[in-house]
């Protein structure tokens, strides 16, 4: 388990969850906790939860607005 930030709307809502691993990947999860993505540090690329590239880098805040 890594550390875990909330992550909040405008309005203070909570709209999901990121979980900073201690290798640097991040897995982001929904206001439900379900995962909708990770972010691969080793391979610098935003993946979906079905392991399909979205995005080079750290685009994990695309994840939550699907």
């Amino acid at each position: 388990m890594g550390r875990e930030e909330v992550i909040k709307d405008s309005r203070f809502l909570i709209i999901g969850y990121y979980e900073h691993m201690p290798n640097g990947d991040i897995i982001v999860k929904n206001f439900n906790r379900v995962i909708l993505g990770y972010y691969r540090k080793n391979r610098d690329v935003t993946v979906d939860f079905y392991g399909k590239i979205i995005a080079r880098g750290n685009a994990v805040g695309m994840l939550l607005g699907r």
